[in-house]
């Protein structure tokens, strides 16, 4: 049952208390030509969290075409390139933090088997961290944590309560103060990238819209090589002991024209999530085409089906009991299988060997009564076999029958967006995020577009995020119109009128009929909005003495609502006017409020307009 189906005519649903409809009760988007400019800050330090890896980067304002991106995290694995480090944490067996990082993974390895089990380790989530201490020495002069602008980095197919979660944590960890919002932004990951790889240089991207067969070497051969020979390129371009430092002004610039459309495909560990944007000149600010989507198919896809595939051979009782009794060997293998992982190509023959720990062995024997060798006999998993050096021999097919599913369903995303009609005459379809890399998904995505767009993947291309985070928090102005992602609005009383409004919804209230449960659409779904364009509503107090308001805003993802009581319609999110110490002679107070949408996230202003005085106005998407 709608617990608002019978309001009062003078309040809103659900909100005892609140006249929302006022005479001035009109939609008016005015574009605030202020948005955006804070307080000026000395540096931007961008923070990417990401699910299975994360790092940081950093420019000095006078300096903003010189990104500093951090070289080599102590550790790290070979084959695996060290620029970020694993979302890993470590906490003591009393719960307080111990170490981020390879300095975690490291230390719990070495731990005693019985020790180890007190200890809390949590590995492939999004966390954070940061430090200040080495921007000093850099910057060349002290300066405190209030010159910093911090940036982290979310998915944009993140809603609300998530990016506000991100915000949380960064008030509560100390990273900025909760009275100074200004000095934390969100980035959206494919936006930032998108905002670096329009900038990229010809030298630091590999792009197969140009190959043709050459040197003997076919596109799709080309595909592995030429990725091997970036990054021999980028590692012998390293200047700085801990930076790298790179100017972003780039000759790709010069390929781009007015109202040129592009597609950042970005595929981290955990989501991919897709973006199209429009270029306009000459400033190359963007206007984003069609509203984010993707989902979680991230390179992590391909570890839970090398774990379904150990299930299937040893058991999965076994891999459970494994998991628990001898959690530092479990990471052990899984650090193995993530290197051979990204050895897999789709011109490969020969097999890769897989090294399992000595105690996963010697636990099978125990556990089972067999050894490792007669499992692997018995199972039917034709193409993974024991080598007598204790190795798994995968074939090359089962390697790549394990990134079939997590590249099926990115090739189907990108297929689906393409039919798009906003989604034609694409220029450029720009790979990024860590799984890019992978030569398998790079020959997915080339055969799915046939040509119709240059598949460009810049080099680092894990770092692409991060610096490309860095130059939003520079110029967060520089995208200019994105989409929603959601319909947003609240719940009013109308003026009922006969044969609009069903009858169940008529309310009769001193000789007056009203129509209950109205959607009010703030923004729709997929519509444009320009950064700074506020949509303004007025609200009244229902009684003189009322020092707070509370309002419920709701959701939905279809672009026309009626009713707040419609399916798919829920409850997100509360906007809290807080008018104490705004106290006022006027009979009829009115509240106006002005609600941004054209950012990376929703903002609320409000104003009493009797005094002009500003309100303390708050949206929480939290606490729902």
């Amino acid at each position: 049952p709608n617990e608002m189906a019978n309001p009062s005519p003078a309040k809103s649903m659900g909100d005892p208390g609140i006249t929302p409809l006022s005479p001035s009760h009109i939609q008016q988007n005015d574009t605030d030509p202020n948005a955006h400019t804070g307080p000026s800050f000395m540096v931007v330090v961008a923070i990417d969290f990401g699910t299975t890896s994360s790092g940081y980067a950093y420019a000095f304002t006078k300096e903003p075409e010189c990104i500093h991106t951090m070289r080599r995290w102590e550790g790290g694995d070979p084959g695996v390139s060290n620029q970020k480090t694993p979302t890993t944490i470590l906490l003591t067996p009393d719960r307080k933090f111990h170490s981020f990082g390879y300095a975690a993974r490291d230390f719990y390895h070495d731990l005693d088997s019985t020790e180890s089990k007190h200890w809390l380790y949590l590995e492939k989530f999004k966390m954070k961290l940061h430090t200040t201490a080495e921007l000093s020495d850099q910057a060349g002069a002290e300066f405190d944590n209030a010159d910093v602008r911090w940036v982290i980095t979310v998915p944009a197919i993140w809603k609300m309560p998530a990016k506000q979660f991100m915000r949380e944590a960064a008030y509560k960890g100390g990273l900025v103060p909760r009275d100074n919002p200004e000095q934390l932004i969100i980035a959206l990951e494919p936006e930032a990238a998108s905002i670096y790889c329009r900038k990229l240089r010809l030298h630091q991207m590999v792009d197969f819209g140009t190959k043709t067969t050459q040197n003997g070497f076919s596109p799709t051969e080309n595909v592995g090589t030429g990725m091997t020979q970036a990054k021999e390129h980028v590692r012998s371009k390293r200047q700085s002991r801990t930076f790298l430092v790179e100017n972003v002004i780039g000759e790709l610039w010069s390929e781009l024209e007015e109202g040129d459309r592009y597609v950042v495909v970005d595929c981290g560990g955990g989501t991919v999530d897709l973006t199209v944007h429009q270029i306009r000149l000459p400033e190359g600010h963007l206007k984003e085409l069609y509203k984010a989507s993707g989902g979680p198919y991230g390179s992590i896809g391909i570890d839970y089906e090398f774990e379904k595939l150990l299930c299937k051979i040893f058991g999965p009782d076994f891999i459970d009991q494994f998991k628990i009794k001898r959690p530092a060997a479990w990471v052990d293998l899984m650090i193995a299988f993530e290197s051979r992982k990204r050895a897999a190509a789709p011109d490969r023959t020969n097999p890769l060997n897989i090294n399992l720990p000595f105690s996963f062995i010697d636990y099978y024997k125990k556990f089972r009564g067999h050894s490792v060798e007669h499992a692997l006999r018995k199972s039917n998993v034709d193409f993974v076999k024991w080598s007598s050096q204790g190795m798994l021999r995968m074939n090359p097919d089962a390697m790549n029958a394990l990134f079939k599913p997590t590249i099926d369903h990115i090739i189907q995303h990108l297929t689906d967006l393409f039919e798009k009609p906003e989604v034609c005459d694409i220029k450029f379809l720009f790979l990024v995020g860590g799984f890019a890399e992978s030569p398998l998904l790079q020959q997915a995505v080339q055969n799915m577009l046939q040509g119709r767009s240059r598949i460009i993947i810049p080099h680092d291309v894990g770092l692409t995020i991060l610096k490309g985070a860095v130059l939003f928090g520079l110029d967060p102005g520089v995208i200019k119109v994105r989409r929603s992602p959601l319909t947003y609005g609240v719940g009013v009383l109308n003026r009922y009128v006969e044969g609009k409004h069903p009858p169940e919804k008529m309310l009769v209230k001193d000789g007056t009929r009203w129509c209950t449960d109205v959607f009010d659409t703030f923004i729709a779904c997929d519509q444009s909005v320009a950064l700074g364009e506020t949509v303004k509503r007025s609200y009244t107090p229902a009684k003189p003495s009322q020092q707070v308001i509370v309002i419920h805003i709701y959701c939905s993802e279809k672009e026309v609502v009626s009713f707040i009581s419609e399916p798919g319609v829920r409850k997100c999110g509360t906007l809290r006017l807080d008018v104490t110490g705004t106290e006022s002679t006027a009979a009829r107070r009115e509240i106006q409020t002005h609600m941004q949408f054209g950012d990376t996230e929703i903002r609320a202003m409000a104003v009493d307009v009797a005094t002009a005085r500003s309100v303390k106005a708050s949206i929480d998407f939290l606490s729902q």
